[in-house]
C-alpha cells in the first residue's frame, strides 16, 4: 500500500485536489485498460466534486459508475446517494445509462438487494467464485464516529470477509455497503474529509494502535494507493503515523 496524506487549506482546495486526482486516475485507467471504474460516496463533502466533474470533457462512454454504499431509500428520496450524484453530475453529462450501476433498494429484504448487487459486480467484472474486483478509484468519506461507507462502529458488517456487498446498520436503519475486502482490493482509495468535527476520529485512525471495530476507517488498507485528503479544519492537529 502507498499511503498519501495531504492537508489542504480549505474545502474548496480539497475539492480541487480531489478533482485533479480523479482525472489523473481516469486518464491512466483508460490508457492502460480502456475504461475507468469509479465508486462514489455520499454526503455533502463530495457533492462539489461531482458538480466539478460535470463540467469536464471526459470520455463518458469509458466510465463505469458504482456506489460504495447506499441508504435504503428510493433513488428520488432526498437521502439517496444515487439521487444526489445524478443531480449533481450524472444527469448533466452524456454518460450511457448502461454504464451507471446503482445499488438496488427496492427489495423487501435489504439482504436480497445486497446479494443482487454482488451478482451485478460478478457479472460486470466477469468474476470467478471467490474473486474480488479491483475498482480503479473508490471515493470514501468519514463520519465523526470514524465510520466509512456504511461500515459503522461495532456492527456486523465489519465482520463480513467472504462477500463483496453486505447490509450495514445505522441506528437500526439498513444500508447497502461495500465490504472492507472489496474496498481494500481497489487500485486507489481516496478519502475526502472536511471539518473540525472529524479531528477526534482522525487522531484514532492515524494512531499506531487503536480499535478497528471502534473506528472502522482504520480497516481500509488497500492493496493499491490510499489517499487521505483533509481540509485544514480536519487535519490541523493530526500527527501522522507512518
Amino acid at each position: 500500500m502507498i499511503k498519501n496524506v495531504e492537508i489542504l487549506s480549505d474545502k474548496a482546495a480539497l475539492v480541487q485536489r480531489s478533482l485533479e486526482l480523479v482525472l489523473a486516475k481516469m486518464e491512466a485507467a483508460i490508457r492502460d485498460r480502456g475504461q475507468f471504474t469509479l465508486a462514489l460516496s455520499g454526503g455533502s463533502t463530495p457533492k462539489p466534486l461531482y458538480e466539478a466533474l460535470a463540467t469536464q470533457a471526459c470520455p463518458w462512454d469509458k466510465l463505469h459508475i458504482f456506489w460504495g454504499d447506499e441508504r435504503y431509500v428510493p433513488p428520488d428520496h432526498p437521502d439517496s446517494n444515487e439521487g444526489m450524484a445524478r443531480k449533481a453530475w450524472l444527469n448533466r453529462v452524456p454518460i450511457p445509462a448502461t454504464n451507471i450501476h446503482p445499488m438496488p433498494t427496492d427489495a423487501s429484504d435489504p439482504a436480497e438487494a445486497a446479494q443482487r448487487y454482488e451478482q451485478d459486480l460478478q457479472r460486470i467484472f466477469q468474476l470467478q467464485p471467490g474473486e474480488i474486483p479491483a475498482l480503479d478509484v473508490i471515493l470514501l468519506g468519514m463520519g465523526d464516529d470514524g465510520h466509512t461507507a456504511s461500515l459503522f462502529p461495532h456492527t456486523d458488517a465489519l465482520q463480513v470477509h467472504d462477500r463483496l456487498i453486505t447490509v450495514g446498520n445505522k441506528d437500526g436503519q439498513p444500508r447497502i455497503t461495500f465490504t472492507a475486502p472489496l474496498i481494500n482490493q481497489a487500485r486507489c482509495v481516496i478519502f475526502m474529509v472536511s471539518g473540525v468535527s472529524k479531528q477526534a476520529a482522525l487522531s484514532q485512525i492515524f494512531a499506531s494502535t487503536a480499535d478497528d471495530a471502534a473506528y472502522p476507517a482504520r480497516m481500509i488498507q488497500p492493496v493499491g494507493e490510499l489517499w487521505w485528503l483533509l481540509d485544514q479544519a480536519a487535519g490541523e492537529n493530526l500527527a501522522v503515523a507512518s
